[in-house]
C-alpha cells in the first residue's frame, strides 16, 4: 500500500474556491458545536477541522469528500473523556484510533463499503436532509434555544427535540424578526441562483448564491445594528458564529494539548481507540459512497485510500489536540451544491478554518446563524426531496422499505443503527428472493424434476426441506445441479437425509452434477 499526497488540481479553481468558503462558513459552527457537545476544549473542534480540511484532503481518495469533527462521534467522545479521566489521555486513544485506521486501511477492508445497498444510502441523505432541515428552523426564525446543530441528532442527542423544536420555534410570541428577515432574504437569494435564466448565467458558476446570501445576511444584520431597530441579532442568545478570540503567538499554541503517552498500555485507553476507530471509518465509508452518488461527475472514490487518510488524519489530530475527524456528508454535500469540482474547495476551507482563528475571528463573529440556516435548509431539501422520495417509491417495496426504514431510524436515533437497521430490511428481501429463485421443482406423472438454479447454501437449506416434502412416495426424482457452481455441506445433508428416507417411501433419486459435479449417480 503506497499512497501519497495526491495535490489539487487548478482547472476548476473558478468553482472550487467559493465553493471552499461556503464549506467553510459551514463547517465553522459545526466545529465548534461538536467540541462543545463532547465535552471538549472549543479549540479542539476547529483543530480537527484544520487537520480534516488540509491533512485528509492531500491524502483523500474523494475529489468532493470534506472531513471534519463528527457528531456521529460527539457522545462517545464525551463518554470517553470522563471514563478515561482526562483530556490528555483521551488524545491517546484518538492517536491510536487514527494508527488502527491505518491498520485497516492496509488489509484494504474499506471496500466493505461496497456491499451496502443504494436505498440505503439514499435513505442515509434523505434522513440528513431532513434532520438539516428540522434542526434549522430555530436557527431560522431566531427561537432561543442555545446552540443547536443539524448533525446532533445522529448522535443520538435528545431525538424527540429534533421534532418538537421547529413547532416551538414556530411560536409568533418568540419569533426574532431581524432572523426571519435574514433568513427570507437569504433564502431569496439562494433560490434566485437556481431559477433557470440566472443559473444559465456564467457568472453564478464563480459567484454562488450560498456565498452571496451569507455576505448579504451579514451586512442586514449590521444594518439593523447601525439603524437601532431592535433586530439585530447578537452572541448573548447564541444566533451569530461564536469563535474564540486570539490575541497573540502565544495565546494561539496555548490552546493545544498535546497526547498522556504514558497511558499507551491501559486497556480501557485501547477499548476507546478501537471504537473510535471502527465508528469513524464506517461513516467515513459510508459518507464517501453517498457523496460519489452525488458527484457531477460520477467519479468513483478509492474508500481505503479514504481510510488511509483519516487515519493519518486523526492521529495528527490526537498529537496536537484536536477530536477525531471522520468524512462528514453535511459538509460534503454543502461542498457539491455549492459548486466544488475537486479537492480544492476542501482545502480552502481547511486553510481558511486555520486563517480565521488567527486573523478574523472577531469578523466571523458578526455572521448571523441565520444565513448559515438558509443555505443549510436548501442543502437540506435538495437531499430529502419529493423527488427523491417518489423515484424510490416507483422502484418498488423492495427498494422502498430499506430506504424508509433507514430514513426514520437515522432520525429518530443515529447514523449507525439506521444504516444497520436499513441492511436487515435490505438483506431480508435479498434472502426472500434467493429463496423463490434458487430452485426449482416441477413434475410429470410420478417423475420429479429438482433443479438447482444457482449456489445453494445453508441459507437455502429451509426451501429445499420445504420443496423435497412435496415429493410423493412412489416417485422417481432427478436432483439437477448442473448450474450451481458451489453445494455446501448442510445442502449435502439436507439431500442425504431425504435419499435415506426415500429408501422406506419407494422413492428413486438420479443426481446429475451434484456429487462432486462429475456426472450422474443413481441411488435407489
Amino acid at each position: 500500500m503506497k499512497y501519497g499526497i495526491s495535490l489539487p488540481s487548478l482547472s476548476s479553481a473558478s468553482r472550487d474556491v467559493p465553493a471552499g468558503i461556503v464549506v467553510f462558513l459551514v463547517a465553522l459552527p459545526l466545529c465548534l458545536g461538536i467540541a462543545l457537545a463532547s465535552g471538549a476544549p472549543l479549540f479542539a473542534g476547529v483543530i480537527g477541522g484544520i487537520i480534516g480540511g488540509i491533512v485528509v484532503t492531500l491524502f483523500s481518495g474523494s475529489e468532493l469528500s470534506v472531513s471534519g469533527p463528527a457528531a456521529g462521534l460527539a457522545s462517545i467522545v464525551a463518554s470517553a473523556i470522563i471514563s478515561l479521566g482526562s483530556f490528555p489521555v483521551f488524545l491517546t486513544a484518538v492517536v491510536l484510533a487514527g494508527i488502527i485506521q491505518l491498520g485497516i486501511a492496509a488489509v484494504r477492508a474499506g471496500s466493505l463499503g461496497n456491499f451496502i445497498p443504494h436505498s440505503v444510502i439514499k435513505g442515509m441523505l434523505a434522513a440528513i436532509g431532513i434532520t438539516i432541515i428540522l434542526k434549522q428552523i430555530p436557527h431560522a426564525v431566531g427561537y432561543d434555544h442555545g446552540f443547536t446543530d443539524e448533525e446532533m441528532a445522529f448522535a443520538g442527542w435528545d431525538w424527540l427535540n429534533i421534532f418538537l423544536d421547529p413547532f416551538r420555534a414556530l411560536d409568533m410570541n418568540i419569533l426574532q424578526p431581524g432572523a426571519v428577515v435574514i433568513t427570507a432574504v437569504c433564502l431569496g437569494i439562494i433560490l434566485l441562483w437556481e431559477w433557470g435564466p440566472i443559473k444559465r448565467q456564467a457568472w453564478t458558476k464563480i459567484v454562488p448564491g450560498a456565498l452571496v446570501s451569507v455576505l448579504v445576511g451579514a451586512l442586514i444584520n449590521q444594518a439593523f445594528g447601525a439603524f437601532d431597530t431592535g433586530w439585530q441579532l447578537t452572541a448573548e442568545k447564541d444566533h451569530v458564529v461564536e469563535l474564540p478570540v486570539i490575541t497573540s503567538i502565544s495565546g494561539f499554541f496555548g490552546q493545544f494539548t498535546f497526547p498522556d503517552l504514558s497511558a499507551v498500555f491501559r486497556i480501557d485507553v485501547w477499548t476507546i481507540a478501537v471504537t473510535i476507530a471502527i465508528i469513524a471509518s464506517i461513516e467515513s465509508v459510508l459518507s464517501v459512497e453517498a457523496v460519489d452518488k452525488m458527484d457531477p461527475e460520477k467519479r468513483i472514490s478509492d474508500v481505503n485510500r479514504e481510510l488511509y487518510a483519516q487515519g493519518i488524519g486523526n492521529t495528527l489530530s490526537g498529537f496536537i489536540g484536536g477530536i477525531p475527524v471522520t468524512s462528514v456528508i453535511v459538509r460534503s454535500s454543502a461542498n457539491v451544491y455549492a459548486g466544488g469540482r475537486s479537492r480544492l474547495s476542501s482545502l480552502v476551507h481547511g486553510l481558511l478554518l486555520l486563517l480565521a482563528v488567527v486573523l478574523i475571528p472577531s469578523l466571523l463573529n458578526t455572521i448571523p446563524l441565520a444565513c448559515l440556516a438558509a443555505v443549510l435548509l436548501v442543502v437540506g431539501y435538495k437531499l430529502s426531496s419529493v423527488k427523491l422520495i417518489r423515484a424510490m417509491w416507483k422502484e418498488g417495496y423492495t427498494q422502498f422499505l430499506p430506504f424508509i426504514a433507514t430514513c426514520i431510524v437515522i432520525v429518530a436515533t443515529d447514523i449507525l443503527v439506521g444504516v444497520g437497521i436499513g441492511l436487515l430490511v435490505s438483506v431480508f428481501f435479498v434472502m426472500k428472493s434467493y429463496h423463490r429463485t434458487s430452485m426449482t421443482l416441477v413434475s410429470e406423472g410420478r417423475n420429479w424434476l429438482l433443479r438447482f438454479n444457482k449456489d445453494m447454501t445453508f441459507v437455502q437449506k429451509s426451501s429445499l426441506k420445504n420443496a423435497l416434502r412435496q415429493i410423493p412416495s412412489d416417485s422417481h426424482v432427478i436432483i439437477d445441479g448442473t448450474k450451481a457452481l458451489y453445494v455446501d455441506h448442510d445442502i449435502y445433508e439436507t439431500i442425504l437425509d431425504f435419499n435415506q428416507a426415500a429408501h422406506h417411501r419407494n422413492i428413486t433419486i438420479e443426481y446429475h452434477h451434484f456429487y462432486g459435479k462429475q456426472g450422474a449417480h443413481t441411488h435407489g
